[in-house]
């Protein structure tokens, strides 16, 4: 008969797998409390680490309708339940495994698909979401860059027909000057013959 902490740990496993895009069966014999600590650190708040029994698991794996895990409950059992970055968890997961040969990746499932241990590793070799937005970023951003510069090129290229244009501009006053100065010299003209005249008398 099931007792009620049995019940309650059921459920939890179940909602843990419902809640999860992925997970990751691990076997973690042989590591202690502070290497499963550290693991915990390293794969961050929307991955939870826990150590589950066997019979139990298979329980909320059924009812949650997860088959990956079908076979594989065995020895020492602790599941990555992963409800982010499911490519930055498996990176944590296989970092962690080769450094510390304890822990055992045995198979996992993302977004409904079964993985096995090769497939995992394969899953963490992918580029992580950060690292794919940062690229997008960069695509979108792109066209805005190359928009500037198109734009300060036709500026530069319009500030230099300006400069062109410009002496020319200036030189419009000077022609206009020479019918002013000839005029100036028509008027005094008459003015100097009376001049001329008024001696003579």
């Amino acid at each position: 008969m099931a007792t009620p902490s049995k019940i309650s740990a059921v459920a939890e496993i179940t909602n843990d797998f419902k809640e999860s895009n992925a997970a990751v069966l691990t076997e973690y014999r042989g590591l202690s409390v502070a290497q499963l600590k550290q693991l915990r650190v390293s794969l961050g708040l929307d991955t939870k680490f826990s150590v589950v029994k066997n019979t139990l698991t298979a329980i909320a794996a059924k009812e949650a309708g997860v088959e990956a895990f079908d076979g594989q409950l065995a020895g020492p059992t602790a599941i990555a339940f992963i409800k982010g970055d499911a490519v930055a968890a498996a990176k944590s997961l296989t970092d962690f495994a080769k450094a510390n040969k304890q822990l055992v990746i045995k198979t996992g499932y993302f977004e409904g698909k079964a993985l096995n241990a090769a497939e995992v590793a394969a899953l963490a070799a992918l580029e992580s979401r950060e690292l794919q937005l940062a690229k997008v970023a960069g695509i979108l951003k792109a066209p805005a860059a190359a928009a500037a510069r198109i734009i300060d090129a036709l500026r530069l290229k319009l500030e230099e027909e300006g400069g062109a244009v410009a002496p020319a501009a200036d030189e419009a006053p000077a022609a206009e000057e020479a019918p002013a100065e000839a005029a100036a010299e028509e008027a005094a003209a008459p003015a100097e013959a009376a001049e001329a005249a008024t001696e003579e008398n």
